[in-house]
C-alpha cells in the first residue's frame, strides 16, 4: 500500500481535485512503466512469516537492504517501514509482505532489469539471516493470526474498520499479494479509454496469474483466492466502475465517485489521525470530525485516492491491479501485457473493439468467473480462455509496434516478456492449475513443499 503524498499546498477549488489527476498527463515520448510487485517472506527453517523484529526479520532485511545496496530509509515514529533509491521505494503490506515500487522507466526490458536486481538484492540479504521469499497470490498455509502486523498507523486503523465493511479485509491486508503496473495517459479521453480498457480486461489478467488456490493449508476452492477476497471486501471502494462507461466518464466523474468513499485517516506529522468512515466532502467544509475546522491540502487528496480499490485506478497514472503475485518470470508478463494493449493505439482500439459491447453484467460475471475457474471461466457466451487467446494476441502486436529493443540491441522488441502467457493461452493452464495438480499428485496433500519449490 502507498506511503504517505508530501507536497501538496492547501485545496482553495473545488476544480483542483479534478486538475490533480489532469497533471499527470504526459505526451506520448514522456509515457513510462512501473511496476509493483509484493511478495511473502518467510524464516527460512521455520516456515513461518517474518516478525517485524529480530534476528530474521522484516526490520533486519530492510536495514541489510539500506546498509549493502545504498537505500535510504523510510521512518515512522522512528521504525524504519521503507526505503527510498533513485526514484523507487521498497515499502510494507501489513502483513510484512515486502513491495517492490519501480521508478517510471521506458521499457519492459529497463523494468525487468529492475525486478531482477531487486531480487537479487532481497535474496543476498535474506541468504545471510535465513529467510526466503515466495511469489503467491495468498498465503498458502498461515492463519490470519500467525500474521505480523508491522508498524504503521495506517494499518492499525484500516485493522479493525475492515470487520464493519466486509468480511475479507483482513485476508486482503495480511494474506495476499500482487504484481500491478503503473501506466500514464496523454489526456482526458485518453485516460476515459484505457480505463474502460483495464477495467473490462481485469478478469483476464486475474486468470492468467491467478495463483492463490490455497488458504489455511488446503485448497479453496477458487484459482484466484485474492480476487474473490476484493469481491467481498468493501463494496463502497471495490469493484469494476460502472460510471466509467457512461457518456459523462471522465475526471469530474472520478472526482465524484472518491468523494463518495469514506475516509481511512488523515496524516499530520507524522501520524495517522483516524477519520474512519468520515466524509472528504465534510474535509473540504472544514467540518472533519476529526479536524473540526481544518481544511485539507493536495496531498490529503492524494492520499484519499489511494483508500479507493478499484480494478483498475486512476491517480496521475493509472493502476492495474487484477493479478496475483507469482514466479519471477511472470513479474515482467504483467506489465508487457498492459504496455501492448494501451501504449500502442492501433492495439487499444482492437481491446476496445473486443469490449465495447460488454455491459456491467458481462464485465462483473467474468470478474467472477476468472477468480472460481481462471482461464476455464466463461460469462454470457463470453469464454475466459478464447478472449485471453486474443487479449494476449493483441498485445504482442502493440510490443512488436513499439519495437523498443533491449540493450545492445540484441533484442528487437518486449514481446518474448509475453511467452509465460502465450504458454499459458496455448496449454489453459495457470499458476493455479500447475500448484493443484502438484498438490493432488506428486506432493500427496503436503503443501508445506510448496516452499522449497517455489521460493525465490
Amino acid at each position: 500500500m502507498s506511503i504517505p503524498q508530501e507536497g501538496g499546498g492547501p485545496i482553495e477549488r473545488y476544480e483542483q481535485l479534478a486538475e490533480y489527476l489532469a497533471s499527470g498527463e504526459k505526451p506520448r515520448d514522456a509515457w513510462r512503466i512501473g511496476t509493483e510487485h509484493e511478495k511473502f517472506g518467510y524464516c527460512g527453517k521455520r516456515q513461518l512469516p517474518l516478525p517485524y523484529e529480530g534476528e530474521c526479520s522484516i526490520k533486519t532485511m530492510l536495514e541489510g537492504l539500506r546498509d549493502r545496496f545504498g537505500w535510504a530509509p523510510v521512518l515512522e515514529q522512528g521504525n524504519i517501514i521503507g526505503l527510498e533509491r533513485d526514484g523507487a521505494n521498497v515499502s510494507l503490506e501489513p502483513g510484512g509482505q515486502l513491495e517492490l515500487s519501480g521508478g517510471p522507466l521506458e521499457t519492459i526490458h529497463q523494468t525487468c532489469d529492475e525486478v531482477n536486481e531487486h531480487l537479487r538484492e532481497v535474496q543476498s540479504v535474506a541468504d545471510t539471516i535465513g529467510a526466503r521469499f515466495i511469489g503467491l497470490g495468498a498465503a498458502p498455509i498461515w492463519s490470519q493470526e500467525q500474521m505480523p502486523m508491522m508498524p504503521k498507523g495506517r494499518y492499525r486503523l484500516m485493522t479493525d474498520y475492515m470487520d464493519d465493511v466486509g468480511t475479507l479485509g483482513k485476508q486482503m491486508m495480511y494474506r495476499t499479494c500482487t504484481v500491478q503496473v503503473n501506466l500514464d495517459f496523454e489526456s482526458e479521453a485518453d485516460m476515459v479509454k484505457k480505463m474502460r480498457v483495464a477495467l473490462a480486461l481485469q478478469p483476464v489478467a486475474t486468470a492468467l496469474f491467478a495463483n492463490s488456490p490455497f488458504l489455511d493449508g488446503k485448497p479453496n476452492g477458487m484459482k484466484s483466492w485474492r480476487s474473490h477476497i476484493w469481491q467481498n471486501l468493501d463494496d463502497a471502494r471495490t469493484g469494476m466502475l460502472p460510471f466509467m462507461f457512461d457518456e459523462s466518464a471522465g475526471y469530474d466523474a472520478y472526482v465524484e465517485y472518491v468523494l463518495d468513499v469514506p475516509m481511512y485517516f488523515v496524516y499530520r506529522d507524522g501520524k495517522y489521525i483516524n477519520a474512519l468512515g468520515q466524509s472528504f466532502r465534510d474535509f473540504l467544509k472544514g467540518e472533519l470530525p476529526a479536524l473540526p475546522g481544518e481544511k485539507p491540502t493536495l496531498s490529503d487528496w492524494a492520499d484519499h485516492l489511494t483508500t479507493v480499490f478499484p480494478e483498475a485506478r486512476t491517480k496521475k497514472y493509472i493502476e492495474m491491479r487484477g493479478a496475483d503475485g507469482g514466479p519471477w518470470r511472470r513479474l515482467c508478463a504483467l506489465p508487457a501485457f498492459w504496455v501492448g494493449l494501451l501504449y500502442d493505439q492501433s492495439a487499444l482500439d482492437a481491446a476496445w473493439d473486443l469490449v465495447k459491447c460488454w455491459n456491467h453484467e458481462t464485465r462483473e460475471g467474468l470478474r467472477h468467473a476468472a477468480a472460481v475457474d481462471a482461464l476455464q471461466g466463461e460469462f454470457g457466451g463470453v469464454k475466459l480462455h478464447d478472449l485471453a487467446r486474443e487479449t494476449v494476441a493483441i498485445a504482442k502486436s502493440g510490443l512488436a509496434a513499439r519495437a523498443r529493443p533491449g540493450a545492445g540491441g540484441m533484442i528487437v522488441d518486449e514481446t518474448h516478456f509475453l511467452n509465460a502467457l502465450e504458454e499459458s493461452v496455448e496449454t489453459g493452464r495457470v499458476p493455479a492449475d500447475e500448484l493443484l495438480e502438484k498438490y493432488h499428485g506428486e506432493w500427496n496433500g503436503d503443501l508445506s513443499r510448496i516452499y522449497a519449490e517455489y521460493s525465490y
